[in-house]
């Protein structure tokens, strides 16, 4: 399956005239394959886009799918992919151009058009956290970490109705130890454990953060921008447990998980997300 990441978005550079220009940039997740091409603000539409990649498929094969993380840029490569016969997949997990958007960024400024302007090239605007919405509460949640070595035998082949294991999160592919704890958070769902895991099915978990506060909390970060409190407390020994949660984190190289089950049982489990 051919996979390209692409972005189409303002730079910190204009034309002759003073207006923004927008770039495309598309690579594939090994960077073997790399795109950029400008556009003025003012012809930033599908139109031009299609015309873009049109003009690769004259040397090369289109891909099945092209991934986009930036809100801005997602309904622009959507309209143009639809004509084209690409499928879009909205994600954070876009390594290789996030990667490429910051070698780019240091080339602007020695281009004669650069604004000198502020940029952040994968900076995205992160709007408030909200509530998770109150009918999907579980009955508790808690801290929990499972040795690098058992994750996959702890979950794959199992009948868990939703699982997110994508390769790349594997703890083999982080090169992590197997005596090495990942650390995660469970959640017994109870009657709503299912409708919960659809839900987070639905709103794409990305990361799953403590974060200090009055009071403290545990934010999830979801699909391209989309920020949710799962829990808040005040209690001492969570907040120890807590922030022993993100320590381990650290030693994990960011790896986590969620897990959502009906009960404390350890039967049954009915969705399982890796994060990062």
């Amino acid at each position: 399956m051919r996979i390209w990441q692409a972005d189409f978005y303002r730079r910190p550079l204009q034309d002759e005239t003073g207006k923004p220009l927008w770039e495309l940039l598309i690579c594939d997740s090994a960077r073997i394959f790399q795109l950029s091409a400008f556009c003025p603000q003012s012809q930033a539409n599908s139109d031009w886009l299609i015309a873009q990649l049109q003009q690769q498929s004259q040397t090369k094969s289109l891909p099945d799918i092209i991934q986009v993380f930036r809100p801005q840029s997602l309904s622009l490569i959507e309209a143009a992919a639809k004509k084209l016969g690409i499928k879009v997949e909205a994600t954070r997990r876009t390594a290789a151009l996030k990667s490429l958007l910051q070698e780019r960024a240091k080339e602007y400024p020695s281009m004669p058009n650069y604004t000198r302007e502020n940029y952040s090239p994968i900076a995205l605007d992160s709007p408030p956290s909200v509530p998770l919405p109150e009918n999907l509460w579980g009955e508790s949640w808690r801290f929990a970490s499972l040795r690098a070595g058992d994750m996959e035998e702890a979950f794959q082949g199992r009948p868990i109705p939703i699982l997110e294991m994508p390769e790349l999160l594997l703890p083999l592919n982080f090169g992590l130890a197997s005596t090495v704890p990942v650390p995660g958070v469970v959640i017994d769902g109870g009657r709503q454990s299912m409708r919960l895991a659809r839900w987070l099915h639905d709103a794409k978990p990305f990361s799953l953060n403590y974060i200090a506060g009055a009071p403290d909390g545990l934010i999830l970060e979801a699909g391209l921008a989309d920020r949710f409190v799962v829990a808040t407390f005040e209690d001492s020994e969570v907040k120890a447990a807590a922030e022993i949660y993100e320590q381990r984190k650290q030693i994990s190289k960011g790896l986590h998980f969620l897990l959502v089950q009906p009960d404390d049982s350890g039967v049954t489990y009915t969705g399982f997300w890796l994060l990062n």
